[in-house]
């Protein structure tokens, strides 16, 4: 196997992973939206059932669009920014371990969706299927 498809394959395998979560998370959500609306009010933000709408569009639309590759810069730095946002609005109290763990799973998020968005989907996406730049040219 030639280093470029190599390079593809992993660059997909990523996009899946990095993914998983924010799917499973949206589907959850939609599973049990009084849960997860009594978990948005209990954090005090307004507009609990906004929110969880905007939650699950975002995470489980966001989450599939980044697995097919599709629109995949934009998508990864909209799940970026989203995973910053519920970090610090959720899981701000470090003093509780888990909390900081979970502060700190959305960062690493983050830091690998802005791989996504500085280098794009890779070969095997649909904004390459579309002709859309895989990656930045190398200068």
């Amino acid at each position: 196997m030639n280093s470029t498809t190599r390079q593809s394959i992993i660059s997909a395998i990523g996009r899946i992973l990095m993914a998983t979560i924010f799917v499973f998370s949206g589907i959850g959500k939609a599973l049990a939206p009084a849960a997860t609306m009594g978990y948005i009010q209990s954090a005090g933000l307004p507009f609990a059932s906004l929110a969880l709408a905007g939650a699950i569009a975002v995470e489980a639309g966001g989450g599939l669009l980044l697995v097919l590759g599709i629109r995949t810069r934009l998508v990864a730095a909209l799940l970026a920014a989203f995973s910053l946002v519920t970090a610090f609005a959720f899981h701000s109290a470090i003093g509780d371990q888990n909390q900081l763990i979970h502060l700190l799973k959305n960062i690493a998020l983050t830091g690998g969706l802005l791989q996504v968005v500085a280098f794009g989907a890779g070969a095997c996406s649909v904004d390459a299927a579309r002709g859309r730049t895989a990656a930045p040219h190398a200068a």
